[in-house]
């Protein structure tokens, strides 16, 4: 691990670019469940389109937030999906040294750097396993951004673990955004109020297909919540999206969750086991979110070569710390997995 800060890479580059202009294209690139929403969540946000004449009325969608993670209502804050709530972080927290661990999503340095902050990183290594050391965070950061299950490598680090970077007088900010992914959502801090600092952004669209309405939400102390409230414009989530966010966290909601974060366990296996299998193809891991991150020697060429025979993967090199060898795969059901990894297989071994 080592820090660095210099900005090399497109940070606004992310996976929705890859499927954009290809017809038919089966998208591998996107992390958000394939053929979602389910029918009643659909049906469940039509239903709220009569009210549109009344502006949105966010507390009954809070309250039910705030009950899901066993927190008062004034510990969450509902926003127009992850990436504004990265925005109002860089905008209303009054830090002077931010540093992101990396790789990992890049909207939250880019937020940063737009807000006018110098960026610290933490670079992660392939050869640790993308690991964490808590001790590799500079003492004088006042606000760390980390992803766990981390975007892209896909590594899930030990709740213990983060928790030991906070402290006094620093934020600790933790995306979870891939989190009910996982099974029983071990090593989630979401809902914890005893790590001092500490700032959890949740999203609602990767589960249930709602990138689309952009609903996502940061539980974190109330004066926190108060300073990222005050930077929101009015009415910053639109009702569609509150009804939404009502409905994802209600019981039958989460135990329907709960379903898929096994169904997904046992499709990446599967991706796992066939991609690992393939030579020259290296896996990293282990991977316990919705995607995995492979390194193929000339994977900018393979990635094309891929597109041409239908599938659209996630480049790699536009995360901070990777390199032009690395690819991102969303998990997906068997078949579909089968057919990649096959043309994989022909575009590496003819």
């Amino acid at each position: 691990m080592h820090l660095r800060t210099d900005n090399e890479v497109d940070l606004r580059h992310h996976g929705d670019v890859e499927v954009r202009g290809g017809t038919g294209l089966v998208d591998l690139a996107v992390n958000v469940r394939s053929d979602t929403p389910p029918a009643w969540l659909k049906e469940h946000i039509a239903a709220s389109l009569d009210g549109l004449a009344a502006y949105p009325d966010g507390r009954p969608a809070r309250a039910a937030v705030a009950a899901r993670h066993g927190l008062p209502p004034e510990r969450v804050l509902l926003t127009a999906g992850a990436a504004e709530a990265f925005v109002l972080l860089a905008r209303a927290l009054p830090v002077r040294r931010p540093v992101v661990v990396h790789p990992q999503f890049t909207e939250p340095e880019a937020a940063l750097r737009d807000a006018g902050h110098e960026v610290g990183r933490v670079l992660l290594r392939a050869k640790d396993g993308f690991r964490l050391d808590p001790a590799a965070v500079p003492e004088d950061a006042d606000l760390v951004v980390v992803g766990n299950p981390t975007n892209p490598t896909s590594v899930l680090h030990p709740a213990a673990a983060l928790a030991r970077l906070a402290r006094p007088g620093r934020f600790l900010v933790v995306d979870e955004a891939f989190m009910d992914a996982v099974p029983g959502e071990r090593e989630a801090l979401a809902g914890r109020t005893d790590v001092p600092g500490l700032v959890v952004l949740r999203s609602l669209t990767k589960t249930w297909g709602l990138a689309g309405l952009r609903i996502g939400y940061v539980l974190s102390d109330p004066d926190t919540i108060a300073a990222l409230s005050r930077a929101q414009p009015l009415w910053p989530v639109s009702s569609p999206a509150l009804a939404a966010a009502q409905a994802c966290v209600a019981p039958r909601a989460l135990a329907e969750a709960g379903h898929v974060a096994h169904r997904v366990a046992v499709d990446r296996r599967h991706l796992v086991a066939a991609l690992a299998a393939l030579p020259g193809v290296e896996v990293a891991g282990p991977a316990e979110g919705p995607f995995v991150l492979v390194r193929i020697a000339g994977a900018a060429g393979v990635r094309e070569r891929l597109r041409e025979r239908g599938f659209a993967v996630r480049r790699g090199d536009t995360f901070p710390g990777l390199g032009p060898d690395w690819l991102r795969l969303a998990v997906r059901d068997r078949p579909t997995t089968d057919a990649v990894v096959t043309a994989l297989a022909d575009l590496l071994h003819p």
